[in-house]
């Protein structure tokens, strides 16, 4: 394929160069390890906070993606501890029948 020279030698300049986002990268990974995969990014970014760097919510979300790192989703859980009758049924005062002889009877 054809490619233009200066594409090449910008390419070949970005691979030799560092990494500037290292240091926060593991510092991601070390609280994803330390919490198990339960926290998102609005948590790490948070925790990051906390240990003192300063960074943007949506580079730690793109950093997350570019680790693989996906926190775990908590599911809602269905109540299922009834026990006997649920609430209380009303007594049935028209007992279905809706005619009425005159106004205001029922």
């Amino acid at each position: 394929a054809r490619l233009a020279r200066s594409t090449y030698y910008y390419q070949l300049k970005q691979l030799d160069g560092v990494d500037k986002d290292k240091e926060i990268k593991t510092e991601i990974q070390g609280i994803d390890n330390e919490h198990k995969g339960n926290y998102g990014y609005r948590r790490i970014h948070l925790e990051l906070r906390n240990r003192g760097f300063v960074v943007n919510h949506k580079k730690v979300q793109r950093l997350m993606r570019i680790l693989g790192l996906t926190a775990r989703i908590r599911r809602k859980r269905k109540y299922s501890s009834y026990q006997g009758e649920i609430g209380k049924k009303a007594e049935n005062l028209i007992q279905r029948q809706f005619e009425a002889s005159r106004p205001m009877e029922k």
